[in-house]
């Protein structure tokens, strides 16, 4: 498999090859994310074409990523879904679909399995843009927080500290939720 830094040479030159495999290698990824984030297929769909094109763009005009390829394309593809919700109100964010349902589960189970489901989803909704990428880069992409802080171009301290203020969010609107439910 070809490194990232010599895929970016090569794109840097417009070889059809590598401008496919790194299409082929992060499409996916970003379309998960972009899904997790929007709650909307075919946004996620945009945010993919979208990423892909400014990176395009960028190379182009002598910009773009030096090194770090996947860090800056899913900070491009943070910077498009960070638009689209200046656009457009907050959606519900689903969860990964593993989640969703369980045929092991009895009525019951499964009825608390989705109200905790839907509790989640609230409680993500109502966190910010940048804590609500965190947590979903770090407990659902698995991504480091090294790897994290060069998708957002953030010092190592300030996205452990968002992941700290994300999760007390989290705990903060899950209690309150949870005693509705009570």
């Amino acid at each position: 498999m070809t490194s990232d830094d010599d895929l970016l040479e090569l794109a840097r030159r417009f070889e059809e090859q590598a401008l496919a495999e790194i299409y082929d290698r992060y499409n996916q990824g970003i379309y998960r994310y972009a899904c997790r984030l929007l709650g909307n297929t075919d946004l996620a769909e945009e945010c993919v074409s979208e990423t892909f094109s400014r990176m395009l763009i960028a190379l182009s005009q002598g910009k773009g990523p030096r090194k770090y390829l996947q860090a800056y394309l899913y900070r491009v593809a943070h910077n498009w879904i960070t638009d689209q919700y200046r656009r457009e109100p907050q959606p519900t964010l689903p969860l990964k679909t593993e989640f969703h349902s369980n045929p092991g589960l009895g009525p019951d189970e499964a009825l608390t399995a989705a109200n905790e489901q839907q509790a989640v989803r609230a409680a993500l909704a109502k966190l910010t843009p940048d804590q609500r990428q965190v947590i979903v880069l770090k407990y659902i992409e698995g991504w480091r927080n090294r790897e994290i802080a060069q998708a957002l171009e953030k010092p190592m301290g300030a996205v452990k500290a968002l992941k700290h203020r994300a999760v007390n969010a989290l705990r903060r609107h899950l209690d309150v939720d949870d005693e509705v439910l009570k």
